[in-house]
């Protein structure tokens, strides 16, 4: 059977390279390249050029700026997965010295570690890497700005940390291994720590004047684990399906999805981004963003992926300003998904041997006082409660090999849920992080806390 996503329609294609021409048009950028993949495949790719009769494509090189940082966050989390480091181990514990060692790992991934945004010095993204040779360069006297763990500020330090921190803890330089853990398996040919043709150039753009400038490219040194890297769109594309599915060779599929989830708190009047453990969140048009911007002097990029549409779109450019690449990677987004939505899996009951009656009798309505609920069983012996009113805690729980589940998101996330059963077996009530469910609302038992008025249900 022919996969309905092994294309897209001419109209479709036609809007997207609608948006890319409109973007590199009122962007002024020299060149611009965007792509879409759906269901972990490019689908398309298209460009715009300021040189008649010539543009890139998907297999130009780009700087990413960034977009690095969700690659050093891989790498710390495979550490993390392998039992080598803890996130909530202090740095100091794996890489003593640094004066900013009681900052855990953790909050180096999520920028709550209250570092500085910046290197102190010369602009470190338009010098060499040689102008600071020490982590104490790239530091400065006050690498502290606020209090660890208060507050979410972007640092680019913080990731030069977790770069020296992987050189540390591998003992090979972390080039050497973002090669072999995350490009290699993930076919990633096209990316790299210094630009490989083809690729473009960078040019910052006179913002009052039709006019171009160079712009020098650098190699960042010790900052490179914090926007080093050149990719292309068809690479990139490759690493949006890892974000949304993961790959047992490179890090899990739990693994990255708690990478997606957030982990600080937007910044005041920020509310519709957050940030996980590498990976920038967006929330837009209706639906959850993954991935994350980038820019180095001449360049400009984004990636974003929406899981639950099971579509990513790429974005790159080579000016210094120009477009808004956020925004304009999620129009692309958005016009695949609302143009050609995805298809759901078709319904199919339970397989015949994971019916379990037991299970089974535990379906169906349960009220919390008189709050009335549903819990439905679903695939893997997992299940779902949910508000019959449409209003209150929905969660969805993964079964544990003891009995009962364990909650995966919203308020009872972690949370155990478990039935409770009478001498004889029966079913008395469930029990979810101590709040009683019962069959009928107040029911007449025990299992209600502080008990039921035995005088019962009255009218006025």
């Amino acid at each position: 059977m022919t996969s309905p996503f092994e294309a897209l329609l001419p109209s479709t294609e036609r809007a997207l390279l609608h948006r890319v021409a409109v973007a590199q048009s009122e962007g002024r950028t020299p060149s611009f390249v965007g792509a879409v993949a759906r269901e972990g495949a490019m689908v398309w790719s298209g460009a715009r050029s300021c040189v008649d009769g010539h543009a890139p494509d998907a297999d130009t090189q780009y700087r990413i700026g960034s977009l690095t940082k969700v690659f050093t966050a891989v790498l710390v989390m495979r550490l993390r997965d392998e039992g080598i480091l803890d996130l909530n181990d202090p740095l100091e514990k794996h890489l003593p010295g640094t004066d900013v060692g009681e900052t855990t790992i953790a909050q180096l991934l999520a920028h709550t570690a209250g570092l500085a945004a910046e290197s102190p010095g010369p602009w470190w993204e338009r010098t060499p890497g040689t102008v600071r040779p020490k982590l104490a360069d790239v530091l400065g006297d006050e690498p502290m700005l606020h209090p660890v763990g208060r507050h979410f500020h972007y640092s680019n330090p913080g990731y030069t940390l977790l770069g020296s921190l992987i050189e540390a803890l591998r003992g090979v330089s972390w080039e050497e291994a973002l090669r072999g853990e995350i490009l290699e398996p993930l076919g990633m040919t096209r990316t790299s720590m210094q630009p490989v043709a083809q690729h473009a150039g960078g040019w910052a753009v006179h913002p009052w004047a039709d006019v171009m400038l160079p712009e020098p490219s650098e190699d960042l040194g010790l900052m490179a684990p914090a926007g080093q890297l050149w990719s292309t769109a068809e690479d990139l594309c490759r690493f949006a399906r890892f974000l949304a599915q993961g790959d047992d060779r490179v890090l899990g599929a739990a693994s990255v999805e708690e990478m997606r989830t957030p982990a600080s708190a937007p910044g005041a009047g920020d509310w519709e981004g957050g940030y996980g453990l590498g990976v920038q969140l967006l929330r837009k048009d209706g639906r959850t963003l993954i991935g994350h911007t980038g820019s180095l002097p001449g360049f400009v990029a984004c990636l974003w992926v929406s899981v639950e549409d099971g579509v990513a779109a790429v974005a790159l450019a080579n000016a210094t300003s120009g477009p808004l690449m956020a925004s304009v990677a999620a129009d692309l987004v958005r016009i695949v998904a609302e143009a050609e939505p995805r298809f759901p899996e078709p319904w199919r009951p339970m397989p015949e041997g994971e019916v379990d009656q037991e299970l089974l009798d535990l379906a169906g309505p349960w009220y919390w006082g008189t709050y009335a609920f549903g819990l439905r069983l679903g695939p893997d012996r997992g299940a779902t409660l949910e508000p019959l009113s449409g209003v209150g805690r929905r969660a969805t729980f993964r079964a544990l090999p003891e009995g009962g589940w364990i909650g995966l998101n919203g308020y009872y996330l972690g949370e155990t849920l478990r039935p409770v059963r009478r001498p004889d077996g029966s079913v008395s009530h469930l029990d979810l992080g101590s709040f009683v469910f019962t069959r009928e609302p107040y029911e007449q038992s025990d299992a209600v806390p502080g008990g039921v008025d035995e005088a019962g249900w009255r009218g006025l």
